[in-house]
């Protein structure tokens, strides 16, 4: 299915066909604040967290495990923004990677700890981590850049004025010749001025992207999580290779 087909079937007409609330009827843009970081945390005390999924997402796994795309052995990964952290034992599991989570509410962290510990438990080589981070001022040295960066609700969570530092900072940190996953969810509509999230289509990443990376990937996942299915768009970006 193509990424353009992903609207059909019924019409998103309000918030609440992008968002559920909560038992209190609560949605992010009710309490995070883009000029307050640390309503992020005040969002996961409250129970709004309806990217929290505990556990990788399909579109994921179909990402790694059957897009055509060839990964070398030893490598490192990057999730920004990455919640209780449930993609992180993943891609260092299927991998066998250092991969790194960042993550700036203590609840969030807290999670993705325990989850670390237990994988630990299990492997004592488990490779994943977490660390308390702002995306926008990671600034690791060139050779500890990365060879894959996921991101899952990221680009819509962050206010639209920052899309342009998010896409010079992926530039910056994916080592040339590597990828870029990219799942945009929820699509939310353009009537949606409020965020997060934010309006997004597959258009926002084409424009902040193509200068620096080679679009590889666009499609509707073949399986997608139930509060997924309609809503989501898989892009795969490449790293170009300066000449």
């Amino acid at each position: 299915m193509a990424a353009s087909d992903v609207k059909e079937g019924k019409p998103l007409t309000s918030m609440a066909d992008v968002i559920t609330p909560n038992a209190q009827g609560l949605r992010p843009s009710d309490i995070v604040k883009p000029e307050d970081p640390s309503t992020w945390e005040l969002a996961w005390i409250k129970g709004v967290t309806p990217w929290d999924f505990k556990e990788p997402q399909l579109s994921l796994k179909e990402a790694i495990e059957s897009s055509g795309l060839v990964f070398p052995s030893t490598g490192n990964a990057l999730v920004p923004g990455c919640g209780g952290g449930y993609d992180i034992p993943y891609l260092a599991n299927t991998l066998g990677w250092d991969t790194l989570g960042l993550e700036i509410a203590d609840t969030a962290i807290k999670i993705a700890e325990e989850i670390i510990e237990k994988e630990k438990e299990k492997n004592p080589k488990f490779l994943g981590r977490i660390s308390k981070q702002d995306f926008f001022t990671l600034n690791p040295p060139d050779s500890q850049h990365f060879d894959l960066i996921y991101d899952h609700t990221f680009f819509v969570a962050i206010p639209p004025s920052l899309r342009p530092e998010w896409a010079k900072q992926m530039a910056k940190l994916v080592k040339p010749g590597g990828y870029l996953i990219t799942v945009l969810f929820p699509l939310v509509p353009d009537f949606v001025k409020a965020g997060p999230p934010y309006h997004a289509k597959p258009e926002h990443y084409t424009e902040l992207l193509s200068g620096d990376f080679e679009k590889v990937v666009e499609k509707v996942p073949e399986k997608s999580s139930p509060s997924h299915v309609g809503q989501e768009v898989l892009m795969i970006w490449r790293r170009k290779v300066a000449l």
